[in-house]
């Protein structure tokens, strides 16, 4: 049987950012496909260029101060970075939706949440005043908000964040996109409701057929959820591999790194935990090599001097390093 072609092809993205400071280039040189149905992970520590990552992928990252230096985001042959911004209202929602880290920000503070439900509706799917509205009840019923004949009409300080964060996943999933962008979805959210919404964005995943990108710095979400992950550092992609092996056995030395730092349930004493040592550098600063140098356990010349290219190591896994873990 043939591959089937990617739902989502990224091309050496860039973005960049003017500060007081210059200009900084959040993402570099970024890659990676989306298959249908597939869910990916996109991991790393914060101020990696991931959140940006998902941003561009709607070109949702504002302008100015931002910029896309490079790059392509091709969805069905369209490079979504050059389309007309008309298209693209087109697309977003219903073809790509996104569910924002913030629900409290990204919902309107001065319109019911019926009205902001209503409004995907009939700007997408072209319904009534009337149908919307059952529309949108039948959509909070459906992402299990408590009595949605009330909260239809309340507004979004009046509901608790779980429910907001169900708002946000009712009006992303409102046109059944082919591919779900979320960034941080179970941020904020205590650990019985965190489960409760992951559980039912992987319901409807599976219920609509569609791919999701998951965006977190959760490594206990992405081994429950993703059934690949990459991992990003300092702008970059470092490491790409499914997710069981990338857990089993991670080859590059930040990858390895993220996975000791998390604490661990033993009988004896626990010991004190692994942390990576030194700091992310600077992106107006960057090192001649590889931008992990400093910090990494197997540092050598050759990484100060040469910065390690993303290559093949394995089938189904790319690293970023000139010496990986065996």
């Amino acid at each position: 049987m043939s591959t089937p072609a990617p739902l989502l092809s990224v091309r050496d993205l860039a973005v960049e950012f003017d500060t007081l400071d210059g200009r900084v280039r959040a993402v570099d040189g970024v890659s990676f496909d989306v298959m249908p149905d597939e869910t990916l992970g996109l991991v790393g520590e914060s101020g990696c260029g991931k959140t940006v990552t998902g941003l561009s992928l709607l070109r949702l990252v504002p302008r100015p101060p931002g910029r896309y230096a490079a790059g392509q985001v091709l969805l069905g042959g369209r490079d979504l970075l050059a389309l007309p911004e008309s298209e693209l209202r087109d697309i977003r929602g219903r073809e790509v939706a996104m569910i924002f880290q913030e629900p409290m920000t990204a919902l309107n503070p001065v319109f019911t949440v019926g009205s902001q439900v209503t409004e995907v509706l009939r700007r997408h799917q072209g319904l009534g005043r009337r149908a919307a509205r059952d529309e949108a009840l039948a959509l909070l019923k459906r992402v299990h908000i408590p009595e949605p004949e009330r909260r239809i009409d309340e507004y979004p300080h009046q509901l608790s964040g779980g429910q907001r964060q169900r708002v946000m996943i009712a009006m992303a999933l409102s046109c059944g996109p082919q591919l779900l962008v979320a960034d941080e979805p179970t941020t904020a959210l205590d650990v019985t409701t965190q489960a409760q919404v992951l559980e039912e964005i992987r319901g409807l995943q599976s219920e609509l057929g569609m791919a999701m990108i998951l965006v977190t710095h959760d490594l206990g979400v992405v081994a429950e959820t993703c059934a690949r992950v990459i991992v990003m550092y300092c702008g970059r992609i470092v490491e790409s591999a499914p997710t069981d092996r990338l857990f089993s056995a991670p080859r590059h030395p930040y990858t390895a790194g993220l996975l000791a730092s998390i604490p661990r349930i033993r009988e004896e004493k626990l010991p004190e935990l692994p942390v990576i040592p030194g700091r992310v550098p600077d992106l107006l600063h960057l090192p001649a090599g590889c931008r992990f140098a400093d910090r990494c356990p197997r540092v050598t010349a050759e990484c100060r001097a040469v910065d390690p290219p993303l290559r093949a190591l394995e089938e189904g896994r790319l690293v970023a390093c000139h010496h990986p873990q065996p």
